[in-house]
């Protein structure tokens, strides 16, 4: 924990970590009023299933241009803005009068997050660098945490009963706590970095932090997703119960990045992401024997495996040498969003047509090539 206890007690470092919490809990403000929103449009189930496409294909229309348009502003002055920007583009959904115009919206929120995103993390990635410290993996804990918040805020729909309102509040919060920590990174900017000349040798270890990225995102999508439907429909899990692997997964994945930063610090980045394959791999092999009580715990136990894998591919990301750190984390960032966006409908398809169990199965196959990619980045750092 003593990268939580850097965090809250330096307001250098609270800040870029706050930004982590805002964006989440502005993105979770709007999931929750999803049906609320679907209603009120009249629109059906595949038509929301459009409207949320066109926000991860703002989401992906960015990653090309992010890494430049963070160099010129400053890693620092380019987080400050994404952040302005998500306060104010939040509001369009709720604002939004027809299905079309909630599609608009819905593909600038994805955009702007998309930016605030890439450039949160290469703040954080630079930070390290300059204070030759960690806590990047605490960072991606406070993003949890503000899902948790958003989460708690639903408490809220019922006696505001006023979903803009809701959102106005939510902003509020952010914005004004950002407002205050701001100037302590506002400033900061990359260091320059001496590019080398593009060939296979410089790329492979982005691919392979690619095939990480992909695979552990994509996993985190699939367990939200379906842990529910796995314990229902495979376990037989009474109905209190089905959302016992999703809580067991979210607590885990929180508690897991708040202790990652200082198990990195003795093991290594990429010897992490191993030691974290491994705990998912257990925990897909607890989930398959279909026991209620033990698929819990490996729901559980694969949230605290993946919790440490993207904080710490995005830390390596952005010091791969000769790659700008801005660069290999839209790399990073663009194939991991592709995973938690592309897994679960793959995984829906192999659900209908063979079984829910044969997705963990999958999914464990998965883990697997994680395992072997982070044998080759270990491979390839002992190496030099």
């Amino acid at each position: 924990m003593s990268s939580l206890r850097l965090i809250l007690t330096n307001s250098r470092y609270f800040g870029p970590a706050w930004v982590f919490a805002s964006l989440n809990i502005l993105f979770g403000t709007w999931a929750i009023y999803i049906p609320i929103i679907k209603e009120s449009l009249g629109i059906d189930k595949s038509q929301l299933g459009i409207a949320i496409f066109f926000l991860s294909l703002g989401v992906f229309t960015v990653f090309p241009i992010a890494s430049t348009l963070i160099n010129r502003m400053g890693v620092g002055k380019a987080t400050w803005l994404g952040l302005i920007l998500c306060c104010l583009v939040a509001m369009l959904p709720f604002l939004a009068p027809n299905y079309y115009t909630l599609m608009g919206a819905l593909y600038i929120f994805g955009a702007v997050m998309g930016f605030t995103d890439i450039s949160m993390n290469t703040l954080v990635t630079e930070l390290e660098k300059k204070d030759n410290t960690k806590f990047m993996s605490a960072s991606h804990g406070f993003f949890s945490l503000g899902g948790v918040l958003a989460g708690l805020g639903s408490f809220m729909i019922g006696p505001l009963n006023n979903p803009l309102l809701h959102m106005g509040i939510a902003v509020a919060l952010v914005f004004s706590v950002n407002l205050f920590f701001q100037g302590r990174y506002r400033q900061i900017i990359a260091d320059p970095v001496e590019k080398e000349p593009f060939s296979i040798k410089l790329f492979k270890p982005l691919l392979l932090l690619g095939l990480i990225s992909f695979v552990s995102m994509g996993s985190e999508g699939a367990i939200i997703d379906w842990s529910g439907l796995y314990l229902k429909e495979i376990s037989l899990a009474p109905e209190a119960l089905w959302g016992a692997g999703f809580l067991g997964f979210q607590a885990m994945m929180t508690l897991g990045r708040f202790l990652g930063d200082g198990i990195s610090a003795r093991v290594g980045s990429v010897k992490i992401v191993g030691i974290g394959s491994v705990l998912a791999l257990m925990g897909y092999l607890l989930v398959l024997t279909t026991d209620i009580y033990w698929a819990i715990v490996g729901f559980a136990l694969a949230g605290l495996g993946f919790s440490v894998m993207v904080p710490e591919i995005f830390r390596i990301g952005g010091n791969v040498k000769g790659i700008d750190s801005s660069q290999g984390v839209s790399f990073i960032a663009g194939t991991g969003y592709s995973g938690f966006l592309i897994a679960p409908p793959i995984l829906g398809f192999i659900a209908d047509s063979s079984s829910l169990k044969s997705c963990f199965i999958v999914l464990l196959c998965g883990t697997l090539l994680i395992m072997l990619a982070s044998y080759g980045l270990y491979r390839k750092k002992a190496n030099r």
